[in-house]
């Protein structure tokens, strides 16, 4: 199915693996699963496929929370159905850009982050895959926050950000032109250094008109598996 061999992975991308394979242990079947997006998730999506056609999975139904990955998804035969259909998802699996010790994410960087955050929150479970250099002490220490934006009025966007402390980029494409959303608006990552008050940090974004969504996922993880060279942890939150 020309996935990357594993001969010719690097470290980091053997971790991610490691890591989204573990998470698929929790699928079962007849389940309803949310299907990440990102180059962690991705495995989850080839782990799932794999035993679905092998037959140790049998009717699991995919939830894609980006366009991408409904794309996968359909190439390697995971049957997909939505939340109209099923509004409750027993599980999703998902990468991070970083983990706190509380759970707390940083999310988007594939800039799937308001899909990914619905699913998130009609899902029973939210399974985090990451490989260890996500685990971090404090959310921002090493990963900016995107931030979904209107593109109506986005520098009055970044301007609020900005007086919030943060340095801004607007994100680009591959191709150098402004990257757009799947629901067609812009990302702008926010970059605030080490969060100490995630919660008040994502009140302030949330009340700002014009800003659709934030990359803060609090309160969402119920499971995190993270890979590292001598094998993949659950680990477990602290309260």
């Amino acid at each position: 199915r020309g996935y990357l061999s594993e001969v010719f992975m690097d470290d980091v991308t053997r971790l991610k693996k490691m890591a989204g394979e573990a998470a698929v242990e929790m699928v079962e079947s007849d389940m309803v699963v949310g299907l990440g997006t990102g180059s962690t998730a991705i495995f989850a999506v080839r782990k799932i496929s794999d035993l679905l056609h092998s037959g140790a999975l049998r009717r699991v139904w995919g939830i894609p929370t980006s366009r991408q990955t409904a794309e996968q998804a359909k190439a390697l035969g995971i049957p997909l159905t939505t939340l109209a259909q099923h509004p409750v998802i027993d599980m999703t699996i998902d990468g991070a850009d970083e983990i706190d010790p509380a759970f707390n994410l940083i999310k988007g960087g594939g800039g799937a982050l308001l899909r990914e955050k619905i699913v998130a929150q009609a899902s029973k479970l939210v399974v985090i895959a990451a490989d260890e250099s996500k685990y971090v002490p404090h959310l921002g220490t090493t990963w900016a926050v995107p931030i979904e934006i209107i593109p109506f009025g986005s520098q009055t966007q970044i301007d609020y950000l900005k007086s919030l402390g943060a340095t801004v980029d607007v994100r680009q494409d591959d191709a150098g032109e402004l990257f757009r959303t799947d629901s067609g608006n812009l990302i702008v990552d926010a970059q605030f250094g080490t969060i100490l008050y995630p919660h008040s940090l994502a009140e302030k974004l949330r009340q700002r008109v014009g800003i659709v969504e934030h990359g803060l996922f609090l309160n969402r993880a119920t499971h995190v598996f993270v890979a590292a060279a001598d094998g993949v942890k659950q680990l477990v939150k602290q309260l």
